[in-house]
């Protein structure tokens, strides 16, 4: 059979993809793009934002256009079921939960039969160790389409690992909808800090990054496990809204005299250590002076970089019926002050690895050299030159900067091929 799978949104969304993916090209089914007429196309939906609800919505769409079998599942399938089933009535429409039935549905494996059977699509794979998510911040729907926390097997945690090694890879990602509450749900209890401890001691995986954790999980057992020079020196911390009283809105669970606090001995421990952030502007209640706090936060705060975000109603959440609600125009600006002051950390952060050496995964070959993503997240321009392999790590000696991209040389070994 020929197989589309489509996904938007999260690192897990991705992660249980690909999961599918393999186990469904090892069965035998090519796994095609949409445009190439496909007998089935599977869709891993996301609601985090009215544009995710949107994008779903018009992949459904075109998958129904070229004639193939739809399978819908994700978040947005998750909370809006009857509203696709209007769309069209053929549709079959699968639970977050039963989510790796689709394998069992059109192949005699199931999800615990996994192996690499094709390439992921970048050349870091990614390994959901957890989902769902025990908090109730009061703007976001993903609790009510995932769950509570769930973790997953540490063995087959270990073993998917051990096997992306074995297959070649010398990066993988580890996520979840909660990253930092993995273990808590288990008989014996484990924190995510074991589980890096563990992977640490049980594979031999060249590197390991971690994606977004929570300001609060990052406790002394973590940092001391993130000192290992195998994990990447790159960390993602959520802030929303650098003002309290729009955090104590937010049902987050911090204030950001304690955030900046905890970044400050981060960024100690590992100077050149990259820390991003998200942030959401327009929330209800925020006026210009919170807005001000946020822009002030982020300016003192040690980040290379900002991803911000409109705040966009979902419905279910207590926010949609908070009173205070941001015009879409003072969004809109607001976003643009915010990725002006990311702009500017994002090079301040660059300039400061001129003439610094990165270990570098080269990840793909272009007309104007060898492109890759250093441990710290810094993406990389090495010139074609070099006589280089994709998929290997190598030390790079930066020398400038272009459009946020690393222009460097290798060093160590390395001679230009016309030598």
């Amino acid at each position: 059979m020929r197989i589309s799978i489509l996904t938007l949104g999260c690192k897990t969304n991705q992660a249980e993809s690909f999961s599918i993916e393999s186990t469904l090209k090892r069965a035998g089914n090519d796994i095609v793009d949409i445009s190439e007429t496909p007998d089935l196309c599977i869709i891993n939906t996301c609601t985090v934002t009215a544009k995710a609800d949107r994008q779903s919505r018009q992949l459904i769409y075109r998958a129904l256009r070229n004639n193939a079998k739809v399978i819908v599942t994700g978040c947005y399938s998750e909370l809006n079921a009857d509203a696709i089933k209007r769309i069209g009535a053929s549709i079959d429409v699968i639970k977050n939960s039963e989510k790796e039935s689709i394998i069992s549905k059109l192949t005699h494996y199931n999800q615990s039969d996994f192996c690499v059977d094709s390439r992921y699509p970048r050349q870091r794979p990614i390994v959901k160790v957890q989902d769902g998510c025990n908090f109730s911040c009061s703007y976001c729907a993903i609790p009510i389409a995932r769950g509570k926390s769930r973790s997953e097997p540490y063995k087959e945690i270990i073993n998917k690992i051990n096997e992306y090694d074995a297959s070649g890879y010398k990066e993988v990602v580890l996520t979840g909808i909660h990253l930092g509450a993995y273990g808590l749900d288990l008989r014996f209890k484990k924190s995510f800090s074991d589980l890096l401890m563990g992977i640490l001691k049980e594979t031999s995986i060249t590197r390991i990054r971690l994606s977004s954790l929570g300001i609060n999980e990052i406790n002394d057992d973590l940092l001391a496990a993130i000192s290992d020079s195998r994990i990447c020196k790159h960390l993602h911390i959520p802030l929303q809204s650098g003002d309290d009283s729009i955090l104590k809105r937010m049902n987050r669970t911090y204030s950001a005299a304690a955030f900046i606090n905890r970044l400050e001995i981060i960024a100690e421990m590992f100077p050149d250590i990259a820390i991003g952030t998200d942030v959401i502007t327009g929330f209800p209640g925020e006026g210009e002076e919170s807005f001000l706090k946020t822009c002030s936060f982020i300016e003192a705060a040690p980040f290379s970089y900002v991803h911000v975000f409109p705040y966009s109603t979902r419905p279910g959440t207590r926010a949609a019926s908070f009173d205070g609600q941001v015009t879409d125009i003072i969004k809109k600006h607001r976003v643009s002050v915010i990725k002006t002051i990311s702009d500017s950390k994002r090079g301040d952060y660059l300039m400061r690895h001129i003439n610094k050496p990165l270990e570098t995964l080269i990840e793909s070959r272009t007309t104007e050299g060898y492109v890759g993503t250093s441990a710290n997240y810094i993406k990389v321009l090495i010139a074609s030159g070099f006589d280089l392999k994709e998929e290997t790590l190598i030390n790079v000696r930066v020398t400038g900067f272009n459009n946020y991209q690393a222009l460097a040389i290798p060093i160590n070994n390395y001679k230009p091929i016309n030598i």
